[in-house]
């Protein structure tokens, strides 16, 4: 599973005109399901999620997590970040999970960030959205279930 975390003042979904979901500060994650993920890649990658550290402390460092800060989230299902560009000109989404794998997972994501005391609004899966937001800093994390047990790259 691939997360984009953006933090935010606030944000929001609409679907037809009309908002569905909206935040104030926190973190807007866009979630993107690979084949092959599981629930406990879901479970995973909420709690690095939860418990990164980009938010300001008062000496505006990153020292506070969402969890710390109070903030929610506003989770939205996106297929498109397991775009493949490495040939031609159009993005290839074979990696892509099916949306009937893809659905449940998302909603274990979300699920998975309240149980640990987020509050967690979520988009429309499958539905053809508008996102709005306000950037804070900006902040802006990827995270890739993949990754996250690789080791740090070392300077040389």
């Amino acid at each position: 599973m691939i997360a984009v975390l953006q933090r935010v003042t606030r944000a929001s979904v609409a679907v037809d005109g009309e908002t569905i979901s909206s935040i104030s500060a926190g973190l807007l994650v866009l979630v993107g399901v690979a084949a092959g993920d599981t629930p406990e890649d879901a479970a995973k990658l909420a709690k690095k999620s939860a418990d990164l550290r980009i938010f300001s402390d008062d000496a505006d460092r990153f020292s506070v997590s969402l969890l710390d800060s109070g903030g929610e989230a506003l989770v939205v299902s996106q297929f498109t970040l397991l775009a493949d560009v490495r040939k031609g000109r159009r993005p290839s989404f074979v990696a892509a999970a099916s949306p009937d794998d893809a659905a449940p997972l998302v909603d274990a994501f979300a699920q998975a960030m309240r149980d640990l005391g987020v509050p967690v609004e979520t988009g429309r899966f499958g539905s053809y959205m508008q996102v709005s937001l306000e950037n804070d800093g900006p902040v802006t994390v990827l995270l890739d279930t993949t990754d996250l047990d690789r080791p740090r790259r070392q300077k040389e």
